[in-house]
């Protein structure tokens, strides 16, 4: 199999029945589609479904791959929105989603904070805290947020996942951003107070 073919060569290789070269595709994407849906599920402390789910969403692009079209969407795009709803879908599935959401607010770092150094409790608390307010957010914006500044993905390719348009995109994108400032903004009063304590 050549790994140098386009993902759009690869698709028409598997139409015309090279069924093989989808082994390609998941090679190319399961990790980041693994690491997305991750992102997704950490806010209902539900990570240990992230493979099932990856499974998931490739086998329902591998069923719908005679409906793709390249000319309307990249495959990667297309990927990420099979995998955004297949979340979607098992979690309106769990009865105990909302159990779920609000045992991970509450969850205590999985970590020893004690036995860190004051700079590396700080770092990790400042983490978990950025952790907390992402997790917090609504379901579209907590996405858009994780495709732009974890995936990487343009403006574009979150409008097309999120079925919006690239303004609706940027206005959740600035509604995520303030929230988690907003939540944040106690914590960093609280640690400018502790700092100018330490000075007296």
């Amino acid at each position: 199999m050549d790994s140098q073919l386009t993902d759009s060569q690869l698709i028409r290789e598997i139409k015309d029945g090279r069924v093989d070269y989808y082994a390609e595709l998941i090679n190319r994407y399961e990790r980041r589609i693994l690491a997305f849906i991750l992102h997704m599920l950490k806010s209902y402390n539900m990570e240990n479904l992230a493979e099932d789910l990856t499974q998931e969403t490739f086998y329902k692009a591998f069923r719908s791959l005679q409906t793709f079209r390249d000319v309307e969407a990249s495959f990667s795009t297309w990927l990420y929105t099979i995998a955004r709803n297949t979340v979607l879908s098992e979690l309106r599935k769990s009865r105990n989603s909302e159990v779920y959401l609000e045992d991970s607010k509450q969850q205590p770092a999985r970590i020893a904070l004690d036995k860190l150094p004051e700079q590396e409790l700080l770092r990790t608390e400042r983490v978990h805290l950025v952790r907390q307010a992402i997790n917090r957010l609504p379901e579209k914006q907590r996405t858009a947020l994780i495709l732009r500044e974890y995936e990487q993905l343009d403006y574009k390719e979150i409008a097309m996942i999120l079925n919006s348009t690239v303004s609706s995109v940027k206005s959740l994108l600035f509604r995520a951003r303030h929230s988690i400032k907003q939540q944040l903004e106690p914590y960093i009063l609280d640690t400018a107070l502790d700092e100018a304590e330490g000075m007296r």
